[in-house]
């Protein structure tokens, strides 16, 4: 006789948080991979807002970095909106982890350890919204630092950019019409999905060229729009959506390689490469201002002095500061233009200025002798219609 029921026992459910790892040093590999209930295992030095958004949309149960979420060079946004979603977060715990830690394995974040079942696998130091608090504080010193070493790199970026910069050379040709048009460039940044639902009247009214930038195509799309442009890398956007699109530009390296092309060539669509060492949203807008557009409209960017500095986007601020400096006066941020923005003619104005105008004319009518005769004719023209029902039923 079998015992196998008699050997099954229950198993007292171990504290903390558990989930299947992702584990990759790449965390923009990892960021592809992640899902809800993982527990990210990642090393990255100043955790950025941009990675952060991404952990919190993918609704990770936890998150391990091997190295210190917060340096102390400058005040980085990744670690507050973690802790803000309420996703554990667990760092310093060393380089080791991300070898100890096989991907695909279940483990268990509790306090300050990771564990694979009972057996521990590292320590670190736990994130909170007071550590964090004080640790920004002390890291707002290292902003003049981060300052100079921007503009040491925005030098270099315009000694190796400066014709794309300065002369558009090497912008590629598009066939969707831009020139003298409004242009909405769409990136995946914190709160753009709301921004484009306040853009809802100005886009209806406007109609500008729609451009997608990685996934904000797909916002797009989800909101029931079509992208007359998409900017990206393409294996971050969904394959409906690249197909939907007017047209697809690839980010390419500065020597013509351009790694998403594969994508597009599996899905047997057409796309043109734009080499460059921009970040995709600074390649849509030089997109915009070599075609000649009229306006353009950004949502999803970043606003402000931290969210400029960073980390995530350091390499690329150069390029952010000159491109926004070349649009000048053409570029808006969304929030303001759905602020100042309103419909040329409402609904209740144009109701307002028909009621008054029967009311000029029927004063005028009264006041006239032409008036009764009009009078006359409505009355003789009431009396028949009422005879005409009355023979109908008689």
């Amino acid at each position: 006789m079998k015992l196998t029921g008699l050997l099954a026992r229950n198993k007292e459910e171990l504290p903390g948080v558990t989930g299947t790892a992702r584990v990759d040093r790449r965390t923009r590999e990892l960021l592809r991979r992640v899902g809800p209930g993982d527990i990210a295992v990642l090393d990255q030095v100043d955790l950025d807002r941009a990675t952060a958004d991404a952990l919190v949309q993918a609704d990770v149960a936890a998150v391990v970095n091997a190295s210190p979420s917060i340096s102390g060079r400058y005040p980085n946004l990744g670690p507050e909106i973690l802790v803000q979603a309420g996703i554990p977060l667990l760092d310093r715990v060393g380089a080791e982890v991300l070898h100890s830690v096989k991907d695909g394995s279940r483990v268990r974040v509790h306090e300050n350890a990771v564990y694979a079942g009972d057996r521990l696998i590292g320590t670190g130091n736990v994130q909170t919204a007071e550590s964090i608090a004080d640790q920004m504080i002390e890291a707002k010193a290292g902003m003049s630092t981060q300052l100079e070493a921007f503009s040491a790199n925005t030098i270099e970026f315009l000694r190796r950019e400066r014709t794309l910069i300065l002369d558009g050379v090497g912008v590629p040709e598009l066939r969707v019409p831009i020139r003298d048009r409004h242009v909405v460039v769409v990136a995946p940044g914190t709160g753009h999905i709301e921004d484009l639902r306040r853009l809802r009247k100005y886009i209806a009214e406007h109609r500008p060229v729609l451009v997608g930038v990685d996934g904000g195509a797909d916002t797009l799309r989800a909101h029931g729009y079509q992208p007359d442009i998409i900017v990206g890398d393409p294996f971050g956007i969904e394959a409906g959506t690249l197909k939907a699109g007017g047209e697809v530009v690839v980010p390419a390296q500065p020597d013509g390689f351009a790694p998403g092309i594969e994508r597009i060539q599996d899905l047997g669509i057409g796309a043109v490469t734009f080499p460059a060492s921009g970040n995709p949203e600074d390649l849509a807008l030089l997109l915009a201002d070599a075609h000649d557009a009229g306006l353009v409209v950004t949502v999803g960017f970043q606003a402000t002095l931290r969210e400029f500095l960073d980390h995530g986007r350091s390499g690329s601020n150069p390029s952010t500061f000159l491109t926004r400096l070349k649009l000048g006066t053409k570029l808006v941020d969304a929030k303001a233009v759905a602020t100042l923005h309103r419909n040329r003619v409402s609904i209740g104005a144009i109701v307002l200025l028909v009621a008054a105008a029967l009311v000029v004319v029927a004063a005028a009518l009264l006041v006239s002798d032409v008036g009764d005769v009009y009078v006359d004719t409505a009355r003789d023209a009431w009396r028949s219609f009422l005879g005409w029902v009355k023979g109908l039923f008689s």
